[in-house]
């Protein structure tokens, strides 16, 4: 509140002077969307000088490469869209219709997805990951512990590398399950449901549940279910077939990322969408066409109380659970340059959006928004919320000691070996 606070002058001036060519402030026709058409809002005008002085303050200069979107009720109170799509040689605009590749944001949809076949009765959440993945070989790890990060399982795109993944050759989610059944010895995975300790391996692993259960390919389940209903003609799961059309994500300093051996695997990530095929995700799951009430609750729950403090996970989705009782319900994500941030506030059904292909860190400063809309209490952590480059601590992987053979000591193999493996800055929240 102290930030908004600090902003008011700024806003003032904001209502006095002339908007930005790529700063949309009207609302758009409803017709132009599948969220909730119901009529806007009366106070769109005490929230629209803050939310201008907060991005301008936040982004000054028009520093963000990306797109953001500010909802109430359903009804879009402000877009913004700046920059281009190839930032270094300007070309390509970047337009409401840009779809992003949203990283972790892709793991509401996979969550989501999970709880749709449970709804149905084609999977139990409780049930052992052994009855649907054959071979799977981490004992007492249920459906529900892999979607709220309680499995133990490390991220495999931690392990793979360490354990020698050839590089040259793509990761698929098939490859995820079958080099944790390979190599399980040589992984530490941690007792089930004793801790929260994020992993991507839990999400490619549903992905490949969803498969199994509904007998299609994650991305045609995820269309047929939630995109053509919802009405999201922008967004898509990325496969290879994609690589032309899929938006280029770049570090901050302009250069691009390359084709990474990791960039096939899908359920953790590799959905494209735009801020606004993201309003209509939210307003799908706030309209009670989609879900019971009591799959949202299961969804919406906090279900990690080894520490204490407000972060906390639930299915598929990340959450605040503030002291004075108040949920807000998020996911941010970031992946190869690609950072994003979703924010939905529940009691007042508001929404906050922002994606970005330039690994731009204030992307997830639109967090201090929510204050505008209810007191959620912010104050100096917008850094919080796990969304950073810091590479988190790997566990050690164990490694097969050599054995000495004859006239070959054990040295000598280990040297001919070759050199420890070094950690990589391939790491995804």
């Amino acid at each position: 509140m102290k930030q908004l606070l600090r902003l008011l002058p700024l806003a003032l001036l904001v209502v006095f002077s002339c908007g930005q060519t790529n700063h949309k402030d009207a609302v758009p026709d409803p017709s132009a969307l599948t969220a909730n058409a119901g009529n806007p809002p009366n106070d769109y005008g005490n929230y629209l000088p803050l939310i201008k002085a907060f991005v301008d303050s936040a982004f000054p200069n028009n520093s963000l490469n990306g797109s953001i979107l500010v909802a109430k009720d359903g009804q879009p109170i402000y877009e913004y869209y700046n920059g281009y799509a190839d930032p270094k040689r300007r070309l390509d605009s970047i337009h409401a219709e840009t779809p992003f590749h949203l990283a972790s944001i892709s793991k509401t949809f996979t969550g989501m997805a999970v709880l749709k076949l449970w709804e149905q009765g084609r999977l139990q959440i409780d049930s052992l990951v052994a009855a649907y993945l054959p071979g799977f070989p981490c004992q007492g790890v249920t459906v529900r512990m892999l979607l709220n990060h309680r499995s133990g399982i490390p991220k495999y795109d931690h392990y793979m590398e360490q354990l020698g993944w050839d590089k040259r050759k793509q990761v698929t989610n098939q490859g995820v399950l079958d080099f944790l059944i390979a190599r399980r010895k040589d992984i530490p995975v941690g007792r089930p449901n004793r801790s929260f300790s994020y992993s991507n391996t839990n999400y490619a692993l549903l992905a490949l549940i969803v498969e199994k259960q509904s007998g299609l390919f994650y991305g045609d389940f995820l269309k047929q279910t939630f995109f053509d209903s919802i009405g999201m003609k922008d967004t898509y799961v990325f496969t290879k077939a994609d690589s032309a059309r899929a938006l280029p994500s770049y570090y901050n300093t302009g250069r691009a990322y390359p084709f990474d051996y990791l960039d096939l695997v899908y359920g953790d990530k590799n959905i494209y969408s735009t801020v606004r095929d993201l309003l209509k995700w939210d307003q799908a799951l706030r309209s009670g066409r989609f879900f019971k009430q009591e799959t949202l609750n299961a969804a919406y729950s906090p279900y990690s109380f080894e520490k204490p403090g407000i972060h906390n996970y639930g299915l598929g989705w990340r959450m605040y659970v503030l002291k004075n009782n108040k949920r807000l319900i998020y996911h941010n994500g970031w992946w190869h340059g690609n950072r994003t941030a979703f924010y939905r506030l529940i009691d007042e059904d508001a929404t906050i959006i922002a994606l970005c292909n330039n690994d731009s860190k204030r992307i997830y400063s639109v967090r201090g928004m929510v204050d505008i809309f209810g007191d959620y209490e912010q104050g100096g952590d917008a850094g919080e919320g796990g969304e950073t480059t810091a590479v988190q601590p790997r566990p050690t992987v164990r490694k097969k000691k050599p054995v000495a053979t004859k006239g070959k000591p054990a040295l000598a193999q280990r040297k001919k070996a070759g050199p420890a493996v070094k950690k990589t800055g391939n790491t995804r929240k």
